[in-house]
């Protein structure tokens, strides 16, 4: 499930208020109301900015190297920045091709768009952000100042990552690998996730006031609490499964061993699920798919090529089959995977190849036979229908509206088509698909 194109414009590091506050505010968000006049409330800001941030420094063990800018936006200034970041961030045909596939696999409902959706969902739940491009962080301008302190501390401690190991670095993260980019915006969120808990835990008063002051506006969360499971988890991995990550680095080095993963970044999305692969320094196998468009006909195009890994993989077995055990156990071997996206010359045509390779036999067949059973869920076939054998090579086909979905296990790999067109070969792209793909073992 392609991260790359909407998720990106969380690279500038804002708190998503419902995400980065959720294990101390149980969720609740505050309603705008009358703010105090801007250049009141931007001087208040300045002056606990000023303060959290020489606290949130001693805490963090990074030293102030410069102050930090700050003021106080509007919601609809907070929007405007939304809305230049995921445009200077994601092409439209790149946000088209991520929503292609997710409605592909079945993640979100056919029609849904991108864009607005992830506009309208961010600008409900932003409370506050740092931005790497101009070294600046702003608090919304209808949020209760000292309530919000650990959004702050949240936030100064982006400001204090940047100075110290440049985030601006991930801003412009190469294409083709947005698994290894949701690792790295693990480690700095969860990094100033752990700091934002230390902050409030200095003082338990801090934790009341935020409560109180949120509980105080109400819980606007119609737009995250809509948002499809795939979106909406992948969009909280950062914070939860980033916290708890940093936290076993805090435990095991200290803030050191947090300091020095900016240099030595986690690798997978299964380094950030599975700390002890982190240590281990396991590294993610490289996996080619060679282009399959010379053999879906005239017209075809690859549209997208990425790696899904762990974490993606998990959701797209439980948003179908819906045991979460049974999914995370079924991915849990993952050694590294690639997808390739390609659509038609005529609309709806579109067709998804995936190869991935596990770290023993065993493994790929928990994944074959759990991925097989989401294909029959996901296109309404009965649930044990065709489950295979756990046999060294086994294979496992279906017939569609959307095209035949072809699966087959070789050893510690696992190849997938999915919406093969009618025209095209399965033998001849699953022949394809095998005989090109490169893995380097670990």
């Amino acid at each position: 499930m392609s991260k790359k194109n909407w998720r990106r414009v969380s690279s500038s590091y804002f708190t998503v208020l419902a995400l980065a506050t959720a294990l101390l505010s149980n969720g609740f968000a505050q309603t705008p109301k009358p703010a105090a006049s801007v250049n009141a409330k931007s001087a208040a800001v300045r002056e606990a900015t000023a303060e959290v941030l020489q606290e949130t420094s001693e805490l963090r063990q990074l030293p102030v190297l410069r102050q930090v800018e700050s003021g106080a936006q509007s919601r609809a200034e907070i929007e405007q920045m939304l809305i230049r970041s995921l445009d200077e961030d994601s092409s439209p045909e790149e946000l088209r091709a991520a929503e292609t596939l997710l409605v592909k696999l079945g993640l979100v409902p056919n029609g849904f768009q991108m864009r607005p959706f992830i506009i309208s969902l961010l600008t409900e739940q932003v409370a506050g952000y740092y931005d790497p491009k101009t070294q600046r962080f702003y608090l919304a301008d209808w949020i209760d100042l000292d309530g919000q302190k650990p959004v702050i501390s949240h936030e100064l401690t982006h400001a204090l990552q940047d100075q110290h190991f440049n985030l601006r670095r991930f801003q412009k993260w190469p294409k083709g690998d947005s698994d290894a980019e949701l690792a790295a915006q693990s480690l700095v969120e969860g990094d100033a996730t752990v700091a934002m808990t230390q902050y409030v835990l200095r003082n338990p008063l801090r934790a009341l006031a935020m409560m109180r002051s949120m509980q105080m506006g109400g819980n606007p969360t119609e737009q995250i609490d809509k948002a499809p499971r795939a979106l909406r988890e992948s969009l909280l991995f950062p914070y939860e499964k980033g916290m708890l990550w940093a936290t076993q680095l805090y435990r095991k080095g200290g803030w050191k061993m947090v300091s020095q993963a900016f240099t030595d970044l986690p690798k997978s999305t299964e380094q950030i699920l599975h700390p002890e692969k982190y240590f281990a320094r396991e590294q993610p196998v490289k996996v080619e798919i060679a282009d399959l468009a010379p053999l879906l006909g005239k017209g075809w195009r690859r549209t997208d090529y990425d790696v899904n890994g762990e974490w993606g993989y998990f959701l797209v077995l439980d948003v179908f089959l819906n045991a979460q055990d049974d999914s995370l156990k079924a991915t849990a071997g993952w050694g590294g995977d690639r997808y390739a996206l390609y659509e038609g010359a005529n609309k709806g045509e579109v067709f998804v190849a995936q190869l991935t390779t596990w770290d023993t036999p065993e493994d790929a067949a928990e994944f074959f036979a759990a991925y097989t059973k989401r294909t029959n869920l996901r296109y309404g076939a009965s649930p044990e229908a065709g489950t295979p054998t756990q046999e060294a090579n086994a294979s496992f086909r279906l017939r569609t509206n959307e095209g035949a979905v072809f699966v087959e296990r070789r050893g510690a790999r696992v190849a997938i088509l999915e919406g093969v067109p009618a025209k095209a070969d399965e033998h001849k792209l699953m022949n394809a698909v095998w005989g090109r793909a490169a893995a380097t073992a670990r």
